[in-house]
């Protein structure tokens, strides 16, 4: 049977609490401490040019019953899609051509780790041990090393959240309350910055050619004719 714990309102207040405001004091820092150290990067006229081609074939294939089949079939044949071999631009050719977004690249990454190695090691220092919280719903035992990474009791209940629990549960989950204080294009994303890691950011062939790819499945039909009858039945219904 899971062990019930009490658990005493000054962890509450000097451990939860703190180490609450103190990621998020941390998370703001990071932001501004990028912006600062992002150089001006001047954009290229080319790689805009792809991007506004991708959203507005997002915009078409969201939009195509609203539109007529020819007026579809024109924007869909037009041969905006169509990048000839060898003209994209490849985002890792660019990197290391440019040695200012190579740069701006490591130090992205030395805002990323440098604070999360030390946030860690100072709640590792001080706060290891504790319970922290306790989750007000019942979990299943999947969670336990989730919730409770540094207590090594079977025993405890596993809604009971450690302190260093506490910390990685913060790191990952004030995405939205970073999007709501600093806006959607903050520097505190770590999953997005991880995929910009991995992906080299935008590659316009690969964007082009799912697009083309998605426009070929889509099958059109045009939605006004049945707004039409929707307004008549309802206009016969007024009239009855």
């Amino acid at each position: 049977m899971a062990e019930e714990l009490v658990l005493d309102t000054a962890i509450r207040d000097w451990v939860l609490i703190p180490l609450s405001v103190v990621m998020v004091l941390i998370g703001v820092l990071r932001h501004f401490v990028s912006k600062l150290m992002r150089s001006n990067q001047t954009l290229d006229a080319k790689m805009v040019k792809e991007g506004q081609v991708v959203v507005r074939a997002r915009n078409l294939r969201a939009g195509a019953n609203f539109i007529p089949l020819k007026s579809f079939r024109s924007r869909k044949e037009n041969g905006l899609l169509h990048v000839p071999k060898g003209q994209a631009q490849n985002p890792q050719a660019q990197m290391f051509s440019d040695p200012n977004m190579a740069m701006d690249m490591m130090k992205k990454n030395l805002s990323m780790i440098i604070p999360q190695t030390l946030t860690f090691a100072w709640v590792n220092f001080f706060f290891s041990g504790f319970v922290a919280a306790k989750i007000p719903f019942p979990l299943t035992q999947r969670f336990r090393s989730m919730l409770q990474n540094g207590i090594d009791l079977s025993t405890v209940d596993v809604s009971y959240v450690s302190s260093r629990s506490w910390y990685f549960l913060n790191l990952f989950g004030l995405r939205g309350l970073f999007s709501l204080i600093l806006g959607e294009e903050n520097a505190t994303d770590d999953a997005q910055r991880m995929m910009q890691m991995g992906g080299f950011g935008f590659d316009p062939s690969k964007s082009l050619s799912a697009e083309k790819d998605g426009l070929d499945i889509v099958q059109h039909e045009w939605a006004l004719p049945k707004f039409e009858k929707r307004a008549e039945n309802v206009l016969r219904k007024l009239v009855s």
